[in-house]
């Protein structure tokens, strides 16, 4: 069967044209100017079609596991089902699932208790799911156990992608511990149950994370999966980022640690929030700058799914960034970095994962997701 999509706005490599795309046996078969006559095709009225969007780190798995503090959801797989959903309507069609391996205060100990379960969830979900989900494992160094959590993960069919995370209060995106404590205070927490917090994580840092660092990078490295390096401050951490085989530099928090992931032939990701924010919540540099720079790669929905789409049209209104180039950092160029060739533009041949959508008073609006071919949304 063959589906016929034209009168659309096509987001190409470099170039943005009214045409015709063809989908045929879940591949893209056909990418035309001009429109076309055929008595099946589906009219777009002029609306946007681009590649479905590729997200290499978005945590909102686990908020639908845990909706409220202490309130687990009973039923896994309709937890997963419904963020796969929530992707979906934000025209997200490959996804990467953060799950946390190790905590980084006791707060987060339930997180132990939820590994496996969200783990079980994603691979459970194949052939459920809507969009393409893979597991990118969130390793917290500043935990103990956190070698002991990985190692039996490493042989999951999903597992893709992991990111080399520090938390520790005075370092990387803590490092300014007066912006860590107002963020606690802020969610709630007494003076004195935030000092002892900052007390804690700050002793637990320093215990484990040298410890932790070399020989997880050996363990994903010797199994193949992409590595990422999580909140580069300094040009010092990317290049022990480097030096461990690092190739990713996840959410630099400062200009000087993307420059540096620049020269030292690191691809930088950053968080889609921050776009559409205007700004860092945790007070790192504005993504928008780096873009503005040419000194980022790639975008990931970190806490909100739905700011891909949002953030590439910002960049593309208000900071006048041409169309192609700003959803490349969220199709083309993520595909690029998790070394999947069979997706992320509008060329022959690749699978036709596809976000039709149009922009009302800036606000960009989802009007149809195909995977493979077949409507999902």
């Amino acid at each position: 069967m063959e589906t016929i999509l034209t009168n659309a706005r096509l987001i190409l490599d470099d170039a943005v044209v009214l045409g015709t795309l063809a989908v045929r046996d879940a591949h893209i078969a056909a990418v035309e100017d001009g429109l076309s006559r055929h008595a099946a095709a589906q009219d777009c009225d002029g609306d946007f079609l681009a590649p479905g969007i590729i997200d290499l780190h978005t945590d909102a798995l686990e908020g639908h596991f845990v909706p409220r503090p202490k309130v687990f959801w009973p039923d896994a797989r309709a937890a997963a089902l419904a963020h796969d959903g929530q992707m979906v309507a934000g025209g997200v069609t490959t996804v990467f699932d953060a799950i946390c391996a190790g905590g980084f205060d006791q707060a987060k100990a339930e997180r132990r208790d939820l590994f496996q379960v969200m783990l079980d969830a994603v691979e459970a979900g194949a052939g459920l799911f809507r969009a393409d989900h893979r597991i990118h494992l969130r390793c917290e160094m500043t935990d103990p156990d956190l070698l002991d959590l990985v190692e039996p993960a490493l042989g999951r069919r999903a597992l893709a992608l992991a990111s080399l995370m520090d938390h520790t209060p005075g370092a990387r995106q803590w490092r300014n511990v007066g912006v860590l404590r107002n963020f606690l205070l802020g969610i709630g927490k007494e003076a004195a149950e935030a000092e002892r917090e900052i007390t804690e994580r700050t002793a637990r840092g320093r215990a484990n994370v040298a410890r932790n660092f070399a020989p997880l990078a050996q363990m994903l490295g010797g199994a193949g999966i992409i590595r990422a390096s999580h909140d580069d401050t300094t040009r010092e951490h990317v290049a022990i980022a480097r030096d461990a085989g690092c190739t990713v530099s996840e959410f630099p928090t400062t200009r000087e640690a993307a420059e540096a992931a620049r020269q030292a032939g690191l691809a930088t990701i950053g968080g889609a929030p921050n776009v559409v924010r205007g700004g860092s919540h945790s007070g790192g540099v504005a993504m928008g700058e780096l873009a503005a720079a040419g000194l980022l790669d790639a975008l990931a929905s970190d806490y909100v799914p739905a700011s891909l789409l949002q953030a590439a049209t910002r960049l593309h209104l208000a900071d006048g960034m041409p169309l192609p180039r700003a959803f490349a950092l969220v199709t083309r160029n993520p595909a690029e970095m998790a070394g999947l060739a069979d997706r992320g533009r509008l060329a022959l041949g690749l699978r036709a994962d596809l976000v039709r959508f149009r922009i009302v008073d800036g606000t960009p609006v989802v009007r149809q997701v195909l995977v493979e071919g077949e409507r999902v949304f």
